[in-house]
């Protein structure tokens, strides 16, 4: 196999990667192909839930055809003893005869061991095929194994001078149903879809995916320091359906802490003050419990603390072709900047049509 060819075997590992988002949390979305004799002979990515994982599905699929294979992994195979064995040593005992990887695993139980254990084996290995790809994929496990917080992706949905509603709180709808349709596939590749009590209260929003038929939900998380919601709410009628997380302070009411746990819906304290949530505590929390990617759909106070606290680190901005006044709602909370130096800045990575409105990412590097 030459090096293009090897590229473009992991190209198609890292979109089998892809399927796992949002799906797999705490673990890493991975892909993994077999190739012997020019020829697939196995394929996998890990499953919902992270397991088993993409090497395993994969090793299943090709049976006796991985001895003297090529396995392409996103991610180096784990070296540590879970919920199953490592998957360095199911490749071993395969047969497999080389491995090519992305990217190196920081998780402190692996890092440069799986590597290491496969080149013990006398397996040949090469490392870095399309790693900036592998890196832009596993941002979100990356950022929690790193940092202890997942990935933050902020979704703003803007009228051309950068409102989210009118002066009355009117918002449905300011971008088209293509956007919209976007926005829920964007859901999906998130492990949980989080708002403030303020959206919560005014729009009693369901936060799941729709329009994409059986689809495995993301957990549904408002930022409430006081717990000031109503238990009957969209939310609340469904929290044993769809997972709702509570992010609460310390001086939340014990009978809204009861009202809210007979939901069903978890209660996760963190710390703060009379301001509002501390949000780098909100992310750490988030973090611990094992998520990943996080969407983040407002509104404009909980977006100001994020960007304040530098914790956004990629943004789709959707633009609608409209013009609310600046008697409108802000799409961002004030940041209280004191020179212009100090706002946030984000790299432009695509920008695209969709329908009638235009959606531009943005990532924080």
């Amino acid at each position: 196999m030459t090096a293009e060819d090897d590229r473009h075997v992991m190209a198609h590992a890292l979109g089998l990667a892809r399927r796992g988002l949002g799906r797999v949390w705490p673990n890493p979305a991975v892909g993994c192909v077999l190739v012997k004799d020019g020829r697939i002979v196995g394929r996998g990515f890990t499953q919902p839930g992270g397991r088993p994982h993409a090497e395993t599905v994969a090793l299943a699929g090709a049976g006796d055809a991985a001895r003297g294979a090529t396995a392409y992994v996103t991610l180096e195979p784990c070296a540590h003893h879970g919920q199953t064995p490592p998957c360095a040593e199911a490749l071993v005992a395969a047969g497999i005869a080389r491995v090519v990887g992305a990217l190196q695993d920081p998780d402190p139980r692996v890092a440069g061991r799986g590597y290491a254990i496969l080149r013990g084996a006398g397996i040949a290995v090469s490392e870095g095929v399309l790693e900036p790809e592998a890196r832009a994929l596993q941002r979100g496990f990356l950022t929690r194994v790193s940092q202890g917080r997942p990935m933050l992706t902020l979704k703003l949905a803007t009228s051309l001078d950068g409102r989210i509603a009118t002066a009355s709180g009117e918002s449905r709808w300011i971008t088209g149903p293509e956007a919209r349709a976007r926005v829920h596939a964007m859901r999906a590749s998130h492990d949980a879809v989080l708002v403030g009590a303020g959206t919560a209260r005014a729009d009693d929003p369901s936060l799941t995916v729709r329009g994409f038929g059986p689809v495995a939900q993301p957990v549904r998380i408002v930022a409430a320091r006081r717990l000031d919601l109503p238990v009957d709410s969209v939310l609340g009628r469904t929290a044993r359906e769809v997972p709702v997380w509570l992010l609460h302070g310390a001086a939340a009411p014990e009978d809204a802490r009861a009202g809210w746990t007979t939901t069903g819906a978890r209660l996760i304290e963190v710390a703060g003050s009379d301001d509002g949530l501390d949000p780098a505590a909100m992310m750490q929390a988030l973090g611990e419990a094992g998520l990943t990617r996080v969407f983040c759909e407002g509104g404009g106070q909980l977006t100001a603390s994020l960007l304040r606290a530098g914790l956004v680190d990629e943004i789709a901005l959707f633009g609608a072709g409209l013009a609310l006044g600046a008697d409108g709602r802000a799409a961002v909370g004030p940041l209280g900047l004191g020179a212009l130096a100090d706002a946030p800045r984000y790299r432009l990575t695509g920008c695209q049509v969709i329908g009638p409105d235009t959606l531009s990412l943005w990532s924080r590097d």
